[in-house]
């Protein structure tokens, strides 16, 4: 599963399962492009996976949910990296929200960044990677977009509209050889490590019934470098590539898709 040769742009690089992503990468050999609105995190990402290697790393600001944004960014990319191999999206937002009292501005901003991020990033590399004779788009779905979420409903649509475009998505491209997956992830990233710091005993209660008491390896949330690096690893590999349109989830057994 080495990645010796594989171009490669991650998004929401600065930080969590974006971060994890792209040093895994390097790691196997990649030239990889992390993108991020995070300016010092994403530069220091790359320094640290520069410093590992094999593979190299640079830095670029994008904002996903804005046309023009990723059309000149991923112009730039593509063209530093001499075409474009693989696109890992893990870039999101997550807010709290009641389906009774959900703003318009709040679903807007979630559908804005998660979903229309989701399909600018998808079509520009798509097109970019038809010229190159096929490749892999890796999504982030959630176990959200599979159940009832009460206090993330606006995320949790989201992310179902995130699993439907990627089954649309792979049925549409895979004439051009490119591969559309999504990953449903259960990691323990910063942002879930500090927002477990924050929550009150009552919050703790509820998030472990709901969440970690249903993980089936161990009630404990994955650790992004370890448990989902090597996977990210294998879906941006040639060993992933007769695998299309599916929803996979990373999650110690939390969830199940059918």
């Amino acid at each position: 599963m080495e990645l010796k040769g594989k171009r490669i742009i991650v998004t929401g690089s600065a930080r969590g399962m974006g971060e994890a992503t792209l040093l895994n990468y390097v790691r196997a050999g990649a030239h990889v492009i992390g993108m991020d609105v995070s300016d010092d995190d994403g530069c220091a990402v790359v320094e640290e996976a520069n410093k590992a290697g094999p593979g190299k790393a640079e830095y670029m600001h994008v904002d996903i949910a804005e046309k023009d944004s990723v059309e000149s960014t991923f112009a730039e990319a593509v063209k530093l990296m001499g075409g474009l191999d693989v696109l890992a999206h893990p870039a999101a937002i997550q807010r709290s929200s009641d389906a009774g009292d959900v703003s318009v501005e709040d679903w807007d901003l979630m559908f804005a960044v998660n979903v229309r991020g989701t399909m600018l990033t998808n079509q520009v590399a798509a097109r970019y990677m038809k010229e190159s004779g096929g490749g892999s788009i890796i999504n982030f779905g959630s176990i959200s977009g599979q159940r009832p979420e009460p206090s993330a409903a606006a995320y949790s649509a989201a992310k179902g509209a995130v699993h439907s475009w990627t089954r649309t998505a792979a049925g549409t491209w895979g004439k051009d050889n490119i591969r559309v997956n999504a990953i449903l992830p259960a990691m323990a990233t910063p942002m879930y490590r500090e927002a477990m710091a924050l929550a009150d005993e009552a919050a703790l209660e509820a998030s472990y019934w709901m969440n970690r008491r249903t993980i089936a390896l161990g009630e404990e949330y994955g650790d992004p470098d370890k448990d989902l690096g090597p996977v990210m690893v294998f879906f941006a590999s040639d060993a992933s590539g007769f695998i299309t349109g599916q929803l996979i989830p990373v999650d110690g057994g939390q969830t199940s898709v059918r």
